[in-house]
């Protein structure tokens, strides 16, 4: 089965009125492969009846969390771009501590786009060591952590990770913070419970227009998500981060985005990192 150009019109259109994610003609192929295994298995015979089926009021309700896992890339890691928890740790941290803008100690973080939980995870581990060495314990870290994906939201609140996927954490945070399992032919580890408590996973579309939380957040981080989206859809996100962002706050990107050109009242303070100035 192939897909024809209407089809994969109709579907890209749906895709980024739903989800915000340009699929440009050359996406063709690529949206044909990842949608052929839901095809088999709803037992349908072409992707216009794939289109039909899910333009259906059935079909919205049932088989959107699919489309969403069919379409979206969940590529994470531990510790991805180190350089960016040097600074949270060194710079921002300090300085949000400075400034006195964290309410009453809680230190607040949103990991947006979190994926299968790696960065969450960092980050608790990361908040666990800054608050025991250099705040004296005097800040209760909160993490958000939110994907559209109910699929990799399973798997991050579960914290289990194929041993393969550590090797990025230090070796003394892996001691700290990362749980060996019993089984000795499973070579799997489990995050440690209080560093797994520190983290609240939720569903989220940045499309939505409440994000269904009031909280002021001290960082966010966004990163390797926003490439997908066009620049005006880019301009409108970034702007609806800040306001759920304290001023004075951080946002930490992508190693390849970049703001330039956006109207957002951010200011960058190292690569890929801005800091709130103003709304």
């Amino acid at each position: 089965m192939r897909l024809a150009k209407k089809d994969f019109e109709r579907l890209s259109r749906f895709i980024y009125a739903e989800l915000g994610i340009k699929l440009p003609d050359g996406k063709t192929t690529m949206l044909e492969g990842r949608l052929s295994k839901r095809l088999r298995h709803l037992g349908l015979e072409s992707y216009g009846d794939y289109c039909d089926y899910l333009f259906s009021q059935h079909g919205r309700d049932h088989e959107m969390v699919h489309l969403i896992n069919a379409v979206t890339t969940n590529k994470t890691d531990f510790f991805r771009e180190p350089a960016h928890f040097t600074y949270l740790t060194q710079t921002a941290l300090p300085e949000i501590l400075r400034q006195g803008t964290a309410e009453r100690g809680k230190l607040r973080i949103w990991s947006a786009g979190c994926s299968s939980g790696e960065e969450p995870y960092t980050l608790a581990m990361v908040l666990t060591e800054f608050s025991a060495q250099y705040a004296q314990g005097r800040i209760m870290p909160q993490i958000l952590a939110t994907d559209i994906s109910q699929r990799v939201l399973d798997m991050a609140r579960l914290g289990v990770y194929h041993q393969d996927r550590i090797v990025p954490v230090p070796l003394p945070l892996r001691r700290k913070y990362l749980l060996k399992s019993k089984d000795k032919n499973n070579p799997v580890v489990r995050v440690a419970l209080p560093q797994r408590n520190m983290v609240r996973f939720g569903r989220l579309n940045f499309m939505d227009d409440d994000f269904g939380f009031d909280e002021q957040q001290d960082v966010i981080f966004c990163r390797n998500v926003i490439i997908y989206f066009d620049r005006p859809t880019q301009e409108r996100l970034v702007n609806k981060f800040c306001r759920h962002l304290q001023p004075g706050g951080y946002l930490f990107l992508g190693h390849s985005e970049s703001l330039h050109g956006c109207e957002v009242p951010l200011t960058q303070v190292a690569p890929t990192i801005y800091r709130m100035t103003g709304r």
